[in-house]
Formats: structure tokens, sequence, C-alpha cells
């Protein structure tokens, strides 16, 4: 019999009644913002040990056997292998690896990876998570008649069996991790991360959760008082408090959690006529029924189609099975849209994201600090490769950052950051180096590509303005493609994260315009749409004659696009060093890394938006 307990819980007084699984209770003991990111937000990542488990548990759930009534059993033993029980007293429901019964005594035996905990006597017994897994799947089987003193997990990696007393203490800590479970499920609130905790290193969530970065970012705001250094005198809601640029301090690296750059690679499709299938997870590429390119879908991220090129049904439903978004451009290279898969349940962070939307003080305190990363960036690349940085410029722009943060409406900040990349583009032209060595220079790879440093082409790399919609010169036409594909890119890291990618804070909504993405780009395009476009031109991986021009507009030919492809990948795969958190990622998972910051802020846990800015 169950012994009554004070704190058992009592879901027809909870909002939310559903039955918490049995292993869900497990992560709630091993980590509260674990269950909370799987459990309420419905996040799953598989790593190694994630998938060593699975394949461990391949024997165990492959069959499913009944288990008897308890007043029907036999005195006889019997082993019940993947039995499912729920318990409408305890809100809980239990997937049992295997029952061994006898008569009406049943002991719940549960498979786990890893090995038992070692006490100071020597003897050997589970971690409390563990425990409390298995005290819930003996608890569901006294409900249901059966009599279960004790339960057993074995360990795999070293197959031996321990026995776990199910007693008043155990029982008593697993109603109150129940209680504790259902209680943080319903207020719908993220927990606290651990701090520098051993758990999460292996956990297969922590580049979603980013413990040690969210708890930095807490702390320097506490300690710097945010951009403005004026702290709070109420702290009720802190997502609407000022924004925040990170400094240029020195910080102290944090643990590399996550991995500094994904192995998978995006895939560009750009030659007009070719049709992509799918066979035995290998996108098979074909141009007038010849195959030209076999791919695995694990070696790639995101499939980018431009022009007429065709993909089957059976490519599209792989791409989707294996989360492999499927990005679709004209062939000059605007971006139409994506097919992808539904994406995430968790609703509650797109409606913070509308509510936040409609908060004008957080929208421009957001703006401000987008734009100033964009104004700071630009100014550091000049510094960086302009032949002579223009002092006059230099100052200029950041005296135009200063008045950005004075900025008291978004159409006010608009014009800054107009005034301000227009002062930067007059400077453009001193970063290409092609104009300043002349056309008898020679450069690396020509004479491997074929190509002359000479061109007999009117079209040159002189560059006066920023024009668009055409663009009327190489570099706009760079330009244009360049923000194109980054957008295209924080488009996939916002729908991947659970963000509506088409609200945004700065950029108002508008009918097919990813405005989120268009927010968080500001910072990024200085230092990778045009240090990507820099390195084209002046390594030689684009030249003059991978242009083309009709009446006033500017256009790339295919192999121009594909030189380009090649040096805005090579940016993206750069590894850079985090100015707050210390370690170094590629560009491409920072952009991650920052959209999951900003939903951090959405949802409250963070002040200030952690706006990117390099040194």
């Amino acid at each position: 019999m169950i012994s009554p307990h004070p704190q058992e819980p009592d879901n027809s007084q909870q909002p939310d009644s559903e039955p918490l699984p049995a292993r869900m209770i497990n992560e709630f003991a091993y980590c509260p913002r674990l269950f909370y990111l799987e459990h309420v937000e419905g996040l799953f990542v598989h790593n190694a040990d994630t998938i060593e488990g699975s394949q461990q548990h391949k024997r165990v759930d492959g069959k499913t056997d009944a288990l008897p009534a308890a007043e029907d059993a036999e005195e006889k033993k019997i082993h019940a292998r993947s039995v499912t029980l729920a318990s409408d007293k305890l809100g809980v429901i239990a997937k049992l690896d295997l029952v061994e019964t006898e008569g009406q005594f049943a002991t719940p035996v549960d498979y786990k990876r890893g090995q038992p905990k070692k006490l100071d006597d020597g003897s050997l017994t589970a971690w409390d998570p563990e425990r409390i897994q298995v005290c819930v799947q003996a608890l569901v089987l006294r409900e249901h008649g059966y009599q279960c003193t004790h339960a057993i997990i074995y360990f795999f990696e070293t197959k031996q069996r321990v026995t776990i007393a199910i007693d008043d203490p155990l029982i008593e800590l697993t109603m109150q991790t129940i209680l504790d479970a259902r209680q943080t499920m319903n207020r719908r609130v993220l927990p606290l991360p651990l701090v520098d905790s051993p758990k999460c290193p292996r956990c297969s969530l922590v580049s979603i959760c980013l413990p040690d970065e969210t708890t930095c970012c807490t702390q320097n705001v506490a300690s710097n008082k945010g951009a403005t250094g004026q702290m709070y005198l109420f702290d009720m809601e802190p997502r609407f408090g000022d924004s925040q640029v990170i400094s240029d301090e020195a910080t102290k690296p944090l643990r590399q959690l996550i991995t500094a750059r994904d192995q998978r690679k995006p895939l560009y499709l750009n030659t007009q006529g070719y049709s992509v299938g799918i066979s035995s997870q290998v996108l098979n590429v074909k141009y007038k029924q010849k195959t030209v390119q076999q791919i695995r879908l694990n070696d790639i991220n995101q499939v980018n189609l431009f022009g007429a090129v065709q993909v089957t049904t059976q490519a599209i439903q792989a791409l989707l099975a294996a989360e492999i978004p499927l990005i679709y451009f004209s062939f000059g290279g605007w971006f139409h849209g994506m097919t992808q898969p539904i994406g995430l349940k968790n609703i509650m962070w797109r409606r913070e994201q509308f509510r936040m939307a409609d908060r004008g003080d957080f929208c421009l305190a957001l703006a401000k600090s987008l734009v100033s990363g964009k104004i700071r960036n630009g100014r550091t690349l000049l510094m960086r490769n302009h032949v002579a940085p223009p002092d006059r410029t230099l100052k200029f722009m950041k005296a135009i950052d200063f008045e950005v943060s004075r900025a008291e409406s978004l159409s006010q900040l608009l014009g800054l950051e107009g005034v301000a990349a227009r002062a930067y583009f007059e400077e453009f032209t001193g970063m290409i180096k092609v104009n300043r060595l002349g056309g008898d220079e020679e450069f690396p790879g020509d004479e491997i590509d074929g190509n002359s440093p000479k061109s007999d082409s009117a079209i040159t790399f002189d560059f006066n303005s920023r024009n668009r919609r055409p663009p009327r010169d190489p570099v706009n036409a760079l330009l244009s493609l360049g923000y194109s594909l980054l957008a295209k890119d924080l488009t996939i890291a916002c729908a991947a994260t659970g963000l509506d990618p088409y609200l945004g804070f700065y950029h108002q909504p508008r009918f097919g315009r990813p405005a989120l993405a268009l927010d968080l780009m500001e910072p990024f395009r200085p230092l990778i749409v045009d240090s990507s476009v820099l390195s084209a031109i002046n390594q030689r991986m684009v030249t003059e004659n991978d242009f083309i021009a009709a009446g006033n507009a500017v256009a790339l030919t295919p192999s121009g696009r594909k030189g380009f492809y090649r040096a805005y990948e090579a940016r993206m795969d750069q590894l850079v060093t985090h100015p707050l958190f210390g370690y170094r990622v590629s560009y491409r998972r920072l952009l991650e890394i920052q959209v999951r910051l900003l939903a951090r802020v959405l949802l409250g846990e963070l002040r200030v938006y952690p706006t990117f800015v390099t040194r």
C-alpha cells in the first residue's frame, strides 16, 4: 500500500493535468531546466550518449508484453517487457522496460547506460534521478494492485543489477519531485540554468540551453549595469530594460560546451536544368538525365536552389524528415522562401515575441543596440582593411553611434543608420585592393583558374555608393547577393529556434519580408557579407569577367556566383572569438547562438540582448 503523504499531487486543481512521463520526472530530478526544455517546449537533440542509449534499448523496446491484472496473476514467474501503465491518482505514466512478477508481487527492472553509484562503504546504489524513476514505476504497480517492495536497475556499462528499496524516504522524495515538476510545468517559466555543473558538458540540449552563456550574460549586466550604466529601481519586467552592446573588456573564457562549427555544409545548386532526386538517403543531382553529383543527407544542413532547379517529391519528403530546409532563390539571387518541417511546437516563444513586438520601448531599445553594433563593426572593418582609414570618417561614425544611443524613435534611428551607412560606403572602395594594385599585378590562383588579371570587359570594381534593385555595378551586385544569403541563413536560424522570422522589432512587418532576420543581421552585415565581398574581389575568387551588364543593371554570371558562394561559405565557416564568452565558434554557429540569446530576452530570462561587436 502507498503511504499517505501530505504533499501528494492533486491533479484536479492543476490547470494542466496531463500525465507526467516517469522519464520526465527523472529529467526534472536531474535538471529542472532540461525537464522544461524537453517536456514543456518539446525540444530534443540527439548526441552520442542518447544514440547509444537508444541502441541499447532496442532489444527491450522491440517486444511489448501484456501484464495480467494483479488479481488474475498466477504464482509462476512472469517476465513482461515494455509495459506502459498510468496512475490517475499520481498523474503519471510510466513505460517499464521489464516487470518481473510472481503472484501479486512485482518488481520493475529499468535498464540504464553508465554505471552505478558507489557508496563509501563499497555498496552500490543508483543516483537520485534513477531511484525516483523506478520509485514512480513501483508506485504505479502498487496502484494497479501489485505489491512492490523493491525495484532493480540494470547498468549496461558494468552489467550489474542494483536493487533499490521502495521505502518511505524514497517515496516522500518521489512525491515531492512529482509535485515540483508539475508546478514548474504549469508556471511556464524556464528554470534557471545549472551553474558550472559537471552535468552540462554531456547534455544533448546544451547548445539550446546555453547554461554558461546565460549565466555570463546575467552576471555581465549585474556587474556592468548594462550599456547605460544605470541600475533599475524596480526589476519587475527585466525584458523592457535598455539593450546592451557587449563590452570590449577582456572576458574570461567560458567552458565551450557547444561545438565550434557544424561539420555539415550547405548545398548550392546554381546550374539551370538540374534535377534532384533521392535514393537511400543520398541526393542524386542530374543534368539531362545524367548524374553529375551525389550527396549524402548526413553531409548537408540546407539545400539552396537558384532559378530553374527541379526537386522530386520524394527528395522533398526526405529533406523534411531529416529537418534539412530547402531554400528557393531567383536566378539572380532574390530570396523567395523555403520549405521546412512543421517546426517547433513551443508556441510560448512566439507568443512572447508577438507581445514584445507591441512594446515600443522594447523595440526601440533592441533596435538601438543592433544599429549601434552595425556602426561599430563597420568602423572596425574600415580600420582593419582600408589602405588609409580616414580619421574624419572614423570620428564621424563614432559620433553617430553616440547619437544612436539617444534616439527617441525608430524613424530617427533609421535616419541615423542611413547617415552612418553613407559615410561607411563612401570609403568602401579604399578596401578593394584590385583598384590600387593595377591591372599588371598578379594574384594567386589566376594561372590555376585560367583567369587573367586583365579584363577586356568595360566592367570594373569601381564603387561610389550603395545602390540596388537593380545593382548598377559589380560591387553592389555582390553586396546584394550576400545580404540575400545572410537573410536566408538568419531566417533558417530563427525558424529552427522557434521564433517567427517575419515579425521583427526594428524592421516593421511587411508581406513576405523576414523582418526578424533583417533585424538580427544588422551587426553582421560588415563582418560577414562585406568581408566576403572584399575577399572575393581581392583574392580574385570573382573577376570582372564574371559580370554581365544589361542596361543600367549588372549581374553575376553562373561562374561568378559560384565563386562568391565559396567566399561566403569560407567566411561563415571561419572561427571567431566571442567577445563575451571568450571561446571560438564559426560565424554560422554564432548566428544560432545570437538567435537563442534573443529568445532568452523575449522570455524574460535575460535582461538585455548582447549584440555581437568584434574587437
